[in-house]
């Protein structure tokens, strides 16, 4: 069901300053946008050397917790295999992405939370 961790995404008060610490690591600024359309919430990947997965950055105190991306062959098809359980908690149910595929949130019985992406 579940295939590979894209990456994990962690808040930040102070992006800027997270963005020079992680640059200092190794790691490289790749991509920026926002989670809101008055762009206040920002969103920074930081690329690691081998370019296989990412750190994500972000300044929302709302989503102030590590998130793990996890990659799925089916989205809505893993939806459906576990909704039933009532130990998984679901933040956001399946909903298309911009780039193409689909998403859904879910909090896992141990209170992690994992972004599912695939088709």
């Amino acid at each position: 069901m579940w295939k590979q961790i894209e990456c994990i995404a962690i808040y930040t008060e102070d992006i800027e300053k997270s963005i020079d610490f992680y640059q200092s690591l190794g790691l490289t600024k790749s991509w920026e946008t926002y989670q809101d359309e008055q762009e206040q919430w920002r969103l920074v990947g930081m690329t690691f050397p081998d370019g296989n997965s990412e750190l994500v950055l972000k300044n929302n105190p709302d989503l102030n917790f590590a998130e793990t991306e996890i990659v799925v062959e089916d989205v809505r098809e893993t939806y459906k295999a576990l909704k039933e359980n009532p130990e998984v908690h679901w933040i956001r149910t399946p909903f298309p992405n911009s780039l193409g595929g689909h998403v859904a949130v879910m909090e896992a019985p141990d209170r992690n939370v994992f972004v599912l992406v695939g088709k």
